[in-house]
């Protein structure tokens, strides 16, 4: 039985940033073409090939700011994608990274202090099961150990 899944951008959003709508500073995303490594899409959640353009925006992964409402670059597909489907396998892009950075947040979007920490990713779905757990966690953040970049968000499944 699936007790997350993983969930990437959502389509609206990503179709709106496709369609020039401004960032979460109000700048249009900046449009560049792939060299082919290290340029994940938020969306469909895998690199976009060499020669294609991407996206370059800021995002804020909220409904509203707030004071923990973190805003930071993501990579989006300049074309139209197909949304990764969510489940409980974590998506092939993750794998190759040897760590990300772990947090709970509340259903008032802030941080649930005690969740937050670097996993290994041969254990991010034991600890996403784990914090999911929490009665405060109403869902968790992965995100770039190394630069803290958002990657997608956990749910209970």
């Amino acid at each position: 039985m699936a007790l997350i899944r993983f969930v990437a951008v959502s389509t609206e959003e990503a179709r709106a940033f496709q369609a020039g709508e401004p960032d979460a500073y109000g700048d249009p995303p900046e449009r560049r073409i792939s060299n082919g490594d290290g340029v994940p899409c938020r969306h469909c959640l895998r690199n976009v090939s060499a020669g294609k353009p991407y996206l370059v925006l800021a995002y804020r992964p909220f409904p509203r700011l707030q004071p923990y409402a973190e805003t930071g670059p993501i990579f989006l597909c300049a074309e139209e994608c197909l949304r990764a489907e969510e489940g409980d396998v974590m998506p092939e892009i993750f794998r190759a990274s040897t760590e990300f950075l772990m947090r709970g947040y509340g259903k008032d979007d802030r941080i649930v202090y005690g969740t937050g920490g670097v996993v290994p990713t041969q254990h991010v779905c034991t600890r996403a099961h784990e914090l999911l757990q929490w009665p405060d966690a109403a869902y968790l953040h992965l995100r770039s150990a190394r630069y803290n970049c958002y990657q997608c968000r956990l749910e209970r499944a």
